[in-house]
């Protein structure tokens, strides 16, 4: 029988939180196989520390209560990491009151905050996460990816107690042979780049944990860059659902350009040069107004069809 460990926190929230936000991130998988979402509830699983675990978030109105499960023997209880990573998940380090004062007058971008003022954008419980789901939604549909994403969590077999399936980590993710990725519908392009990034963070040559303490952001982007299957509109998301950094610009993504679009007005198609050109002048911001510009066609998501 296993034993369920179990860590609490409450965390503050600000007055304008947008718990919907976080959980619609969530809650795209309709089948429900790794994330359970409710009016004001997240279970999700996940890999901690090697174990299988289920993260909880009950949303108050100014606050959340955080509960970690975790299969497995008693051991240390680490709540002050759990509070990291829940505040990271649920975009609280991101400084989008300053984004806010600042915009809120512009012609454009005004009336965008308007629609959705204190929109935070939600995170992956660890950047390895983000990161796989990025390299799993390269030029295809979010109704494709989320498929995809299901039936690698399927393959890495990580199940916790509650019956929940578990987001798997780097090292379950690395004992999976090329011919088992491929069994779950990737490419052999994404499924060579999912285990070498697998085996990378394993042996922690690439210490994605360690960077959301520390965040260099051009080291960050060189080190993932030389991943073959790795492109600049993968590590700029990555950097924004992994880390929370909002200044990655997000051009290249089909949705964000369909949002600039409609923002602006154009009877033609934005291509990637303008959109990218019109980003540049609200740095360090870029990642953030791409949100915004999610916002506005919740239907698409975001990635709906990107590069690598």
């Amino acid at each position: 029988m296993r034993e369920d460990v179990g860590q609490v926190c409450l965390i503050e929230l600000p007055r304008d939180f947008r718990a919907g936000d976080v959980l619609a991130f969530h809650g795209r998988d309709p089948l429900l196989l790794a994330e359970r979402v409710s009016a004001d509830m997240l279970q999700k699983g996940l890999a901690w520390r090697g174990r299988a675990a289920c993260l909880m978030l009950r949303f108050q109105p100014r606050h959340v209560e955080a509960e970690l499960a975790i299969d497995g023997a008693a051991g240390h209880r680490d709540t002050v990491a759990l509070t990291s990573m829940v505040r990271r998940m649920l975009g609280l380090t991101q400084r989008v009151d300053d984004f806010e004062q600042t915009y809120r007058t512009h012609p454009q971008l005004g009336p965008l905050i308007a629609r959705r003022p204190g929109l935070r954008v939600p995170l992956s419980p660890t950047p390895f996460e983000a990161l796989t789901w990025a390299i799993i939604g390269q030029q295809i549909s979010v109704t494709a990816a989320v498929a995809l994403r299901r039936r690698l969590i399927q393959a890495a077999g990580l199940v916790h107690s509650s019956g929940l399936a578990c987001y798997p980590d780097a090292r379950r993710l690395a004992g999976l042979s090329e011919a088992e990725l491929r069994q779950t519908g990737l490419s052999g392009t994404k499924a060579r780049t999912l285990s070498a990034l697998s085996r990378l963070v394993q042996e922690e040559l690439l210490p994605l944990e360690a960077w959301t303490e520390t965040l260099p952001v051009d080291d960050i982007r060189a080190r993932l860059l030389g991943v073959r299957g790795i492109g600049p509109w993968t590590v700029n998301y990555a950097l924004l659902r992994g880390f929370g950094w909002l200044d990655g610009s997000l051009h290249g993504d089909a949705a964000v350009r369909r949002g600039l679009q409609t923002l602006l007005g154009e009877t033609v198609i934005v291509t990637v040069d303008y959109a990218e050109r019109w980003l540049a002048e609200f740095s360090p911001w870029r990642a953030l107004i791409a949100a915004h510009l999610w916002a506005m066609r919740p239907s698409d998501d975001d990635s709906s069809v990107s590069p690598g």
